[in-house]
């Protein structure tokens, strides 16, 4: 028998197309907003549903993205081996596969949810899909920051989910996000320059230098530490999320810090590294904080 080389597992194939961890940090982030929206626990039921619904859609999304992008992502080596970069997955399958699990998503959203948690999430499909994805990213080097607002919704899609409701509060954890993006990125888009320069897109090292990104993800950092005492100055969070976000703060302003005055590949992936971390944490603290608040 001659040998032959096994394809990959299809199921593999369309799960990467979601990009998983992406969609997880973004589903964590619905998450707590669901348990932030009230005072008690959520009913399960609706938690459930809304969980599935908004990670659907997410990664509906993210299959746009994977599509539109799948020339770029084949002269990058950071994601060359994408499925649609390999050409394991066709366009015609992806867009049926986005089609019928954002569609199930919706339809998930609209009857165990609510219609405003649907209309936000699917609007926020669109922002990432076609504003950012198709218009955004391969116009300017701002693209990452006013695109941010689309990967910046999940705390309000969640909030929205078990109050129908999106008060201010839900917005203070939306800009936390937005405000967080462009370091996070940023730090990433530097040690993966050399990336970015083979794809075309205009990304901020390559078209306005290191010296000015770098400048760029300090200042951002130090906006980012500042929004994250709002929770605490309206009264949302107590003095656990308190201590937490500044410790955590510094820890990144620290490396901020590093990435201006002293930058190296090393110090700007793990600053990287530390963003997904220190969000994750964040809203950790936030989620403790609500239940133990003193």
């Amino acid at each position: 028998m001659t040998a032959l080389t096994v394809p990959p597992n299809r199921i593999a194939q369309y799960w990467a197309l979601t990009k998983p961890r992406v969609t997880q940090l973004a589903v964590f982030c619905a998450v707590i907003g669901m348990f932030l929206s009230t005072p008690g626990l959520p009913g399960w039921q609706r938690l459930i549903a809304a969980t599935i619904g908004i990670w659907l859609l997410a990664g509906a999304a993210f299959a746009i993205n994977c599509l539109v992008e799948r020339e770029i992502d084949s002269r990058m080596a950071r994601t060359a081996r994408r499925p649609m970069a390999r050409g394991e997955i066709t366009v015609p399958q992806t867009l049926v596969f986005s089609g019928v699990i954002g569609g199930l998503g919706m339809w998930v959203l609209y009857n165990f949810v609510n219609p405003l948690t649907m209309w936000l999430t699917f609007a926020t499909f669109l922002g990432y899909a076609i504003i950012y994805t198709i218009i955004l990213k391969p116009a300017t080097p701002q693209n990452i920051v006013i695109g941010g607002l689309a990967g910046a919704m999940p705390p309000a899609l969640g909030w929205a989910a078990i109050a129908n409701d999106v008060p201010m509060q839900a917005w203070i954890l939306v800009l936390i996000i937005f405000v967080w993006t462009p370091p996070h990125f940023w730090a990433l888009a530097m040690y993966r320059r050399d990336d970015y320069a083979k794809s075309g897109l205009p990304m901020l090292p390559i078209t306005h230098g290191m010296k000015f990104t770098q400048f760029q993800i300090w200042l951002y950092t130090i906006a980012l530490v500042a929004t994250t005492m709002l929770p605490f100055a309206v009264g949302m969070s107590g003095l656990i999320y308190l201590a937490s976000a500044a410790v955590l703060g510094l820890i990144f302003l620290w490396y901020a810090w590093q990435i201006y005055q002293h930058y190296t590949d090393l110090i700007a992936r793990k600053t990287f590294a530390y963003s997904i971390v220190y969000l994750s944490l964040l809203f950790a603290a936030l989620l403790v904080d609500h239940y133990l608040k003193f």
